[in-house]
């Protein structure tokens, strides 16, 4: 495989390329599920029917004209990257951001990624005793961020792709309320788009995480949940009440000292998860609740939001 060739074709960069021709080396793959299981398998992972049509569109399959040498070799490569890092809890890109307007394989080349992984990480999940239903609704976060996609048109995707190979690897479990990201000596928590943050749905969730890991990860130890997020910053208590759930979540972290995020900006953070675009002005944007009202004239006025971590004892 000529890697400018593959690269000039994908139209990516050759060094994204490279990346995952090192990568992935010689590493063993993994089959797709077959065709005729995928329309259940999608509906398990929570993919809304316009999506799962699109997928079914693009399908793979041996004789398909959509799929090229060189995406046929990514899709390949790609698998065999995420697979060769099992159990790794680090942010890992599956690939190049691929021009998605070219068609369905190169729009859900990374979903076929995450499909093939399924019964890997499923395995893996069994070898550790986790319950499948507790799996399940953690790899049903395909789903969820391929419907926040669609809303975006596009702009999610991005960050999804890479996001959702935490899952594939066995390191993100969905645990009610909250996601549990393991890793290092701390549980990192995430916040998926299920609700609001009630402080008894927080609380049950994090007992749920400090019975979950002791038992199906006996050999890591951890002493600390953390979070790093927009939802951290303390500005938002200038516009926010004291009893909002988003201060009383805040309330339970200490604060590490102010370091800039290397590759994030907050101020586009904060458009992607509270508005669900990063192109719509300002003046456009909706104000229907107290924190879409702050978060706008906040940035009108000229002030940007921060990213900040913090934990608090597990």
């Amino acid at each position: 495989m000529d890697l400018d060739e593959t690269a000039a074709r994908l139209g990516v960069p050759v060094e994204d390329i490279d990346r995952v021709h090192r990568l992935a080396g010689d590493r063993p793959s993994a089959p797709l599920p077959a065709k005729a299981d995928a329309p259940a398998l999608l509906n398990r992972l929570a993919v809304r029917p316009d999506d799962a049509a699109e997928i079914m569109a693009g399908w793979p399959d041996p004789d398909s004209p959509l799929w090229t040498q060189e995406l046929r070799w990514l899709l390949d490569r790609s698998i065999a990257l995420v697979r060769a890092d099992l159990g790794g809890h680090l942010w890992l890109p599956p690939g190049p951001a691929l021009p998605r307007e070219r068609g369905p394989a190169w729009r859900h080349l990374y979903v076929y990624t995450y499909l093939a992984l399924v019964d890997v990480v499923m395995t893996y999940h069994r070898d550790h005793n986790i319950a499948d239903s507790v799996s399940w609704v953690t790899l049903a976060d395909l789903g969820r961020n391929l419907a926040i996609d669609r809303r975006m048109r596009g702009e999610g995707w991005p960050i999804m792709q890479s996001w959702l190979t935490l899952h594939a690897r066995g390191v993100v479990y969905e645990l009610g309320r909250l996601q549990h990201h393991r890793g290092g000596t701390a549980i990192d928590l995430h916040i998926p788009e299920t609700g609001p943050l009630g402080p008894e749905a927080i609380e049950a969730s994090l007992d749920a995480a400090r019975a979950f890991f002791p038992r199906h990860f006996p050999d890591e130890r951890y002493t600390e949940f953390a979070c790093g997020s927009w939802l951290l910053d303390p500005q938002l208590r200038e516009y926010l009440p004291e009893d909002s759930n988003i201060i009383r979540f805040q309330r339970r972290f200490e604060l590490e000292p102010y370091q800039e995020p290397e590759g994030q900006d907050a101020d586009v953070e904060v458009l992607r998860y509270v508005f669900r675009t990063l192109t719509t002005p300002l003046d456009q944007l909706p104000r229907r609740t107290v924190l879409q009202r702050a978060i706008v004239d906040h940035l009108k006025a000229g002030r940007h939001w921060r990213i900040r971590r913090g934990s608090f004892p597990m």
